[in-house]
């Protein structure tokens, strides 16, 4: 019996073949993608040809290489950038980076799933008081004249308006531009009578309380659920319905009074049908228990 020693040549372990060069277009055709692809990743160092022929150019690929281009295919198609990808192929910490990809696509699946809300929302309007979809946005910090009033019912805010604006004038006050007129609910959920409400008009700068009036600064609302509503006021529950039907369906909740704008009215149209109001509710994300 022949004794073999460690590290000693055999010819049986010898390699008889060297291992199988393809050229670029077979590569290409191999993996299903084009050669325009494959010359941009040799250009990027993140898939380099094992041999390029210096006489006529032709790249040559390996097939060991198949599984480290299907990983680059595989990243791309995660949405990673050939930087990010770069570096993963160097050896940086995938993990890392693909937690963070992870919760790159979830923020994004955020945002599309409440751009679908949205047009389903404005599909399923089926009523002409509703004009546009519901709007996530922000409000600006404004400055605004004052006064507040417990009413009887909503009927009474006709009276109430027209009072505070000629208070208004007797303290020469300047109505700021674009005009923003509306009525801030200082009580939670919805009442038909002995309603506790603002009347509230933002104005150019702030003057001395004077009886009724009162001049406040109103901060900043990061979010507001909006929805615009066109005719009468008494159709405004029908938009005030599907509002707060989206805010719970969407991960919303309410985080502050409720105002309604009110951009035409009585004084410049000659009918109800042609009034248009912004109902404007505060809201932060629901937080996760």
């Amino acid at each position: 019996m022949i004794e073999m020693k460690m590290n000693q040549y055999h010819p049986a372990f010898e390699k008889k073949e060297k291992e199988n060069l393809y050229k670029i277009g077979m590569f290409a055709s191999m993996n299903r993608v084009t050669i325009k692809t494959l010359r941009y990743y040799d250009e990027q160092k993140l898939l380099i040809p094992v041999y390029v022929d210096e006489e006529n150019g032709y790249r040559y690929y390996k097939a060991g290489q198949m599984a480290q281009l299907q990983r680059i295919i595989a990243l791309k198609n995660m949405g990673f950038s050939i930087d990010d990808i770069r570096k993963m192929m160097n050896g940086a910490e995938e993990r890392s980076l693909l937690l963070s990809k992870k919760q790159e696509i979830l923020e994004e699946m955020a945002v599309l799933t409440a751009r679908l809300a949205q047009v389903e929302c404005y599909l399923a309007k089926g009523s002409e008081h509703l004009i546009a979809p519901v709007l996530i946005k922000e409000i600006p910090k404004v400055i605004v004249c004052t006064m507040e009033q417990r009413i009887k019912s909503y009927d009474a805010l006709f009276e109430l308006m027209p009072q505070m604006g000629a208070q208004m004038e007797n303290l020469d006050c300047q109505c700021a531009l674009p005009e923003y007129c509306f009525t801030h609910y200082l009580e939670p959920g919805y009442k038909d009578e002995d309603i506790l409400v603002e009347i509230c008009e933002a104005v150019t700068e702030k003057k001395q309380d004077s009886g009724d009036i009162v001049f406040k600064v109103f901060p900043k609302v990061p979010m507001a659920a909006c929805i615009f509503h066109k005719g009468s006021y008494s159709t405004l529950h029908k938009s005030y319905t599907m509002l707060l039907q989206y805010i719970e369906e969407n991960g919303y909740e309410i985080c502050g009074n409720i105002r309604e704008s009110y951009i035409d009215g009585i004084w410049n149209k000659d009918t109800e049908n042609e009034w248009l109001t912004e109902i404007q509710i505060p809201v932060e994300k629901r937080k996760l228990e």
